[in-house]
C-alpha cells in the first residue's frame, strides 16, 4: 500500500513517536510510506524529521506561514496527486481539521488516530472542538485507549467508524546503563531519584508532582523534571514556594530522553488526562518501577501487580506510593519485572501494525466501492 501520514509536529512527544513507529514499521513490512510534517518556513530542521533519517520513509515537509491554510491545503493536494496514496492518515487537531479534507475531496480513504485531548487555553479548546466535529467525516477514527473511544462515541463518532487500537512498544530505544544515564543528565551517581518526563503543562500534572515532593521532606529523595512548556517558569516559582526547589532538577528538553530513563529509581506519571502514554511504555521497557495515576488508558497497560496506581490530583497518594517504592525496593523490582513481561506480551509492535494494516485495507476497499458506485 501507499500510506501518507500528515502531522504538525511540536516538541517530540507521544504523538510524534507513534507516527515514527507507524511509519517505520509500515516501511519495514514493504509499504511505501511518506510523512508530511507541516512546518514553519523558518524551521531548517526538526527533531522529528531527523528521527526518520535512514528509515526508508519518504519525508515531504510542507512549509507554510502561520494561518496559510489555503497554501497548505494546495501543497497537500499536490503531494496526494503525485504520491496517489491508498490512505491519508492524519494525527493531531491541526492535520485533522486543515488537511484531511483534501484527501477526502480526492476520494482517498482517510483515517485519524486520536491521541487524546489536552484542553488548555481558548485557542486550543476551539481547535479541539473543531477536531471533534471533523471526526464524523473520516472513514475511520482510531482511539488509543478504551476510555478515549467511549468519549469519542459520546461525541458523535459513528460506531462503525470507531476503532480502539492502543499504542505499542516498538523496541526502538537503546537504553543507557544507569550510571551512563545519570552522567548524561548531569546527576550524581548515588541517591534515590524520581523521574518525571513530559510536557510541563497542566494536563500532565507537574504541579501535583511538586506538591507530592513537598510531602516527602523526611525522605532522601530528589526529583528530575524532564520536559518543557510555557508553564515551566510558573512551576519553578511553585517549587520555590513549596520549599522543594533545592531537591528539583529542571532538565528542560532532552534529546532521546527515553534512553536515559534507567537513571531513575521510580518513574512517576502524574497526569490528569492521557490516552495510552508512550512514555509509560518506555519506562516499563527500561525496567523502572512505575507510579502512575489511573487516567485514560493507563489501567489497561498496568495493574496494581505491575505498578502503584493512584488517583489523579492526589499529591498525598502520589507521595505515599513514592515512599513505598523507596522503602520496598524488592517489591518494586517484582512489579517492574511483571510490567515488562506484560509489555512484551500485550503491546508488541507487530500485532499493532497488523491491526492498522487490516483497518487500512478495509477502508480503502470501502472507499473504492463508493467511488465506483
Amino acid at each position: 500500500m501507499i500510506v501518507l501520514h500528515i502531522l504538525a509536529p511540536g516538541e517530540v512527544g507521544g504523538l510524534e513517536r507513534v507516527v515514527r513507529s507507524l511509519a517505520t514499521g509500515q516501511r519495514k513490512v514493504g509499504h511505501r510510506v511518506c510523512v508530511a510534517p507541516v512546518l514553519a518556513p523558518t524551521v531548517s530542521e526538526h527533531e522529528f524529521v531527523r528521527s526518520l533519517d535512514g528509515s526508508g520513509v519518504e519525508v515531504a515537509p510542507i512549509k507554510v506561514g502561520s494561518r496559510s491554510y489555503l497554501a497548505e491545503r494546495r501543497a497537500i493536494g499536490d503531494l496526494c496527486r503525485r504520491l496517489r496514496p491508498d490512505i491519508v492518515h492524519t494525527h493531531g487537531y491541526h492535520a485533522d481539521v486543515v488537511d484531511a479534507g483534501v484527501g477526502r475531496r480526492l476520494r482517498i480513504a482517510t483515517v485519524t488516530t486520536v491521541h487524546g485531548f489536552t484542553g488548555g487555553d481558548w485557542k486550543n479548546r476551539l481547535y479541539e472542538r473543531l477536531q471533534r466535529h471533523a471526526f464524523r467525516q473520516f472513514d475511520a477514527v482510531v482511539a488509543v485507549s478504551k476510555p478515549l473511544g467511549e468519549a469519542l462515541r459520546s461525541a458523535g463518532v459513528p460506531r462503525d467508524r470507531l476503532h480502539v487500537i492502543p499504542n505499542a512498544w516498538d523496541g526502538a530505544v537503546a537504553f543507557l546503563e544507569r550510571q551512563a544515564a545519570r552522567r548524561a543528565l548531569g546527576l550524581p551517581p548515588d541517591g534515590f531519584r524520581i523521574g518525571w518526563v513530559g510536557r510541563t503543562s497542566n494536563e500532565k500534572g507537574p504541579d501535583v508532582m511538586l506538591e507530592a515532593l513537598a510531602l516527602l521532606r523526611d525522605s532522601p529523595v530528589t526529583l528530575s523534571m524532564v520536559g518543557d512548556s510555557a508553564q515551566r517558569r510558573g512551576l519553578r516559582a511553585r517549587a520555590d514556594a513549596l520549599g522543594v526547589a533545592a531537591r528539583t532538577t529542571w532538565h528542560g528538553r532532552v534529546g532521546e530522553a527515553a534512553s536515559m530513563l534507567p537513571a531513575f529509581d521510580v518513574f512517576v506519571l502524574s497526569s490528569r488526562t492521557e490516552g495510552t502514554p508512550i512514555v509509560l511504555l518506555e519506562a516499563i521497557a527500561a525496567g523502572v518501577p512505575v507510579v502512575a495515576t489511573t487516567v485514560g488508558g493507563v489501567p489497561d497497560v498496568v495493574s496494581s501487580a505491575e505498578a502503584l496506581l493512584v488517583p489523579a490530583n492526589d499529591p498525598a497518594s502520589l507521595a505515599a506510593a513514592v515512599r513505598d517504592t523507596l522503602a520496598n525496593p524488592e517489591a518494586a523490582a517484582v512489579r517492574a519485572g511483571a510490567a515488562r513481561r506484560r509489555l512484551e506480551r500485550e503491546f508488541a509492535a507487530q500485532p499493532w501494525l497488523a491491526r492498522y494494516e487490516t483497518l487500512y485495507r478495509a477502508i480503502a476497499k470501502r472507499r473504492t466501492a463508493l467511488v465506483s458506485a
